[in-house]
């Protein structure tokens, strides 16, 4: 199938298809008589792998370790657990920093008086880069 069929099986877009050939994640695909990339059902599970894995938020590099991983037979699961969990350890301290901006941001609001007044705790808060409240 051509890449535009292999885009729209994965769910992944043409565009990121050949950019992750450009940078090595996956192998560029064989090309046909007429020059167009040809992908196959093997190729299709690696997307399917890619776009799984990016859809849960891991980083092109950690997708590349899992793809490895996932195609060492010999591998140990412990490999693929911590790195998992280290990606888990990561999105907890993105959803912390996330609240934290949310709870600053929302406190912003509530002291905002959102009238006709030009005076704007939110505007205020952000031209004194937060330091002063």
């Amino acid at each position: 199938m051509n890449i535009g069929q292999a885009a729209k099986q994965s769910g992944l877009s043409a565009k990121m298809i050949r950019y992750y050939e450009s940078i090595g994640l996956i192998t560029p695909a064989g090309r046909g008589d007429n020059g167009y990339r040809y992908y196959n059902g093997d190729d299709l599970h690696r997307l399917a792998f890619i776009k799984r894995a990016r859809d849960l938020g891991f980083s092109l590099e950690e997708v590349g370790k899992l793809l490895t991983l996932w195609q060492d037979r010999q591998r140990a699961s412990a490999d693929v657990k911590a790195l998992a969990g280290a990606h888990v350890e990561e999105l907890n301290r993105r959803i912390a920093e996330m609240v934290g901006l949310r709870d600053t941001l929302q406190e912003l609001v509530d002291h905002c008086q959102g009238n006709d007044r030009p005076d704007c705790p939110i505007l205020r808060d952000l031209e004194s880069g937060g330091c002063c409240h």
